[in-house]
């Protein structure tokens, strides 16, 4: 990555619906050059995806913290969550905590949900200790990569789970699953 490269990311950071002729003219570029910079840059350096203002959104936010007992079980843990829509980044580190998960909910009752129930990191197999931080504020970019599923055809959750016959989804302590066709949150 070269100086022409990190000022189209610094470009597309400050204005991620800048045209490729507006990058080209602070760059002192074409077009083309730049489309072509930028297309390189794609191939796994960079990538251009929406975000959603957590915060605007009204989005509740939590770091979980993990000991998990061995590397196969971690590996299955994050297998296995793979798809699941709440779960924004995994992290593995090392120390007594070897990984870290941020999720987010619509509401702290669907929190709460997702951290006591069976479609919960807490439950799965392997996990040692579990803590959960609710985040309170972010600080400088309230911008997260949360996905956003279009069609929910599906009654089971990417997880295996199954929100229509959980308690708390019964009683309206959970949106459910924004992969299934149970969902009931906005997003």
């Amino acid at each position: 990555m070269d100086e022409k490269d990190r000022k189209i990311i610094s470009i597309l950071q400050q204005n991620g619906k800048a045209t490729l002729s507006q990058i080209a003219e602070k760059m002192g570029m074409s077009a083309m050059g730049v489309k072509k910079r930028l297309d390189k840059l794609e191939k796994g350096k960079i990538k251009l995806t929406p975000l959603l203002n957590v915060e605007e959104l009204g989005i509740v936010t939590a770091v979980v913290a993990m000991e998990v007992e061995s590397s196969d079980a971690l590996r299955k843990i994050i297998e296995k969550f793979r798809d699941c829509p709440r779960i924004i980044k995994f992290f593995v580190t090392t120390g007594s905590y070897n990984l870290f998960a941020l999720i987010y909910a619509e509401d702290y009752h669907s929190l709460e949900s997702i951290t006591l129930e069976k479609c919960s990191l807490r439950s799965q197999p392997g996990i040692r200790r579990y803590d959960i931080f609710p985040i309170q504020e972010i600080f400088y970019d309230s911008y997260l990569d949360i996905k956003v599923v279009a069609e929910k055809e599906r009654e089971d959750a990417p997880c295996g789970v199954f929100c229509g016959d959980c308690y708390r989804y019964e009683s309206n302590r959970c949106l459910g699953c924004p992969a299934t066709k149970f969902y009931r949150g906005r997003l």
